[in-house]
């Protein structure tokens, strides 16, 4: 039998989790039941634990900043580098 379980986690580590299990196409749920298996099965944490900072975090926050700036109808895109150039130079006039 299924049971539901509630935990508190970081909005931006969700965030961040969700994003990278999406793209192996997983969701939290069926990520958090592999780890549990991975718990029982080998008896013990299935990783090994360290004190190191994960610098992925970063990449993983510039890339959702990406996406978001992505489906901001207020960004300006640029085809190329000549009109770049020519909208910088107008904003200081």
């Amino acid at each position: 039998m299924d049971r539901n379980a509630t935990i508190q986690i970081d909005q931006d580590l969700k965030e961040q989790a969700e994003y990278l299990l999406n793209e192996i196409g997983l969701d939290i749920s069926t990520a958090i039941t592999i780890f549990l298996k991975q718990v029982v099965r080998q008896e013990k944490i299935p990783f090994e634990l360290s004190a190191e900072r994960n610098l992925n975090a970063e990449t993983i926050a510039a890339i959702m900043e990406s996406e978001r700036l992505l489906n901001d109808p207020d960004t300006k895109y640029y085809t190329n580098i000549d009109d770049l150039f020519e909208d910088l130079n107008n904003d200081d006039e």
